[in-house]
């Protein structure tokens, strides 16, 4: 039985060993977005509670840390009303709710690269200061 079984552990080892390697598929290549260098001031908001709950204000800051924490993400809403989501220009992309978890509920200027898709927008944070 032990033979028949290292037998066939060598036939499954020596099938796997033997296949050639499958190279990786190229599509049509990606042209990096343009984005703009900007600034803007607003309020950070963790979009959960803002936009499902109604909640937001000085009073909502320490349940805006803990969904922060949780993963949901923290943005900036501007006065005009315009949603900009903190992204990364690593990739894969890092979360940004660490960079902006202070400033929870708290009005902030952020300079950095802009970019609008689809009606909505992202800023990949350069610099950031509470207002």
């Amino acid at each position: 039985m032990l033979k028949r079984m290292a037998g066939v552990l060598v036939l499954v080892v020596g099938v796997a060993g033997s296949q050639t390697p499958v190279p990786a598929q190229q599509g049509p290549a990606m042209k990096a977005p343009v984005g703009t260098q900007r600034t803007i001031t607003g309020t950070v908001v963790d979009v959960s509670c803002k936009f499902g709950q109604g909640l937001s204000g000085a009073e909502h800051k320490m349940c805006s840390e803990v969904c922060a924490d949780r993963g949901i993400p923290l943005a900036i809403l501007t006065d005009d009303g315009r949603l900009y989501l903190a992204i990364s220009a690593s990739m894969p992309g890092e979360a940004q709710n660490a960079r902006l978890k202070e400033f929870a509920e708290s009005r902030v200027t952020v300079t950095g690269k802009v970019f609008t898709a689809a009606g909505a927008s992202a800023i990949q944070i350069e610099k950031i200061g509470k207002v």
